[in-house]
């Protein structure tokens, strides 16, 4: 009889946990879905689970909780946490772990890639070769090609992913700011970058920015019509981070206005988006001449590589099997009110 079961509710996989059974080991049984109602789930599957793995799918609020009776760990299989009760979890005595050590190269490669697309003009040359190879065979029909030595990018939160994007973005000849309250000063030295004390600053000063902070009460919605009125006319928004923060409707008004100049996102409040949302109509049969030239979408898929997709299911397990086992704790993002015994 094995002695721990494990779930998943919202797989990212298309194979039968593969790398999760063979991290895991043979006395671990597995309870694998791929749905995003926690109703299509049998209740006895959530009863029975001693951990769960989960990926973005899924909202694990307190009501999910509540149908846990053996659950001693919740993993995120992935870096944000905002779809998950972190409270709720933290009143049943269950640590909520991410799992922040994969997709770090990945997510600030892409980046940089969105900012290059716009500065070489890439998507735009595409489409207007696509349209006529005769026609579209014109250097200057690029509306946002320009050097990038010599000019300012802002990142937004100086963590992992925003120190190695911060170090991609200086290889270029690009003059590196950062904007984070959070963290401590004199890690801008470490990296070889400017800070600056206000967001404010940052939009003021870059000539491209990107975003790399969690989602909070803070910077849920950070990005509005507001802030985006403080950036050049010129300047270029990317967000790989996670979508709320950013207000779509504003961002999509603020490059039809002029207000800024060009926008790349990996992520959308709402994923995929709804066929009324404005970016899916920006979208449609490609006709908005926004897309391909000022605007760049992709699926959430700034971390994937086959690489990092292993990455992250390998070290999930590890991190719930590490508590299984014997209690130790990694990654933690929340505080139980059992006491539990962190890792050094």
């Amino acid at each position: 009889m094995a002695q721990f079961h494990l779930m998943t509710p919202d797989a990212q996989y298309a194979d039968d946990a593969r790398i999760e059974r063979e991290t895991a080991g043979p006395d671990v049984d597995w309870s694998i879905f791929r749905d995003r109602d926690p109703d299509a789930i049998p209740a006895d599957a959530w009863r029975r689970a001693d951990a769960l793995v989960v990926w973005h799918e899924m909202k694990i609020d307190a009501a999910v909780i509540a149908r846990l009776d053996r659950c001693r760990v919740i993993v995120r299989a992935g870096v944000g946490f905002d779809h998950i009760d972190l409270d709720a979890a933290a009143a049943r005595g269950i640590p909520v772990c991410n799992t922040p050590d994969y997709g770090t190269s990945e997510v600030a490669d892409h980046a940089i890639a969105m900012m290059l697309n716009f500065k070489r003009g890439l998507t735009a040359y595409h489409r207007r070769l696509m349209d006529s190879p005769q026609a579209g065979f014109d250097h200057a029909q690029a509306p946002l090609m320009g050097r990038l030595r010599g000019r300012t990018f802002g990142v937004v939160g100086l963590g992992r992913i925003g120190t190695a994007t911060a170090l991609r973005a200086k290889a270029f000849g690009l003059d590196v700011v950062c904007y984070d309250p959070h963290v401590s000063r004199g890690a801008e030295i470490a990296v070889g970058v400017r800070r600056v004390e206000s967001l404010a600053a940052l939009l003021r000063d870059s000539d491209v920015v990107s975003l790399h902070c969690p989602l909070t009460p803070e910077t849920r919605g950070m990005i509005d019509a507001e802030t985006l009125a403080l950036m050049k006319p010129g300047a270029i928004l990317i967000n790989t981070a996670r979508g709320a923060i950013v207000d779509v409707p504003a961002l999509l008004a603020a490059l039809r206005d002029g207000v800024i100049a060009g926008a790349g996102l990996d992520v959308l409040p709402t994923e995929p988006p709804a066929p009324g949302d404005a970016i899916a109509k920006a979208y449609a049969n490609g006709a908005d001449p926004l897309v391909g030239e000022r605007l760049l979408m992709t699926p959430h898929a700034a971390w994937s590589s086959p690489e990092s997709v292993a990455d992250a299911r390998r070290l999930a397990v590890e991190t719930a099997m590490l508590c299984l086992s014997d209690g130790t704790i990694r990654n933690l993002v929340n505080t139980p009110r059992r006491a539990v015994a962190a890792a050094e």
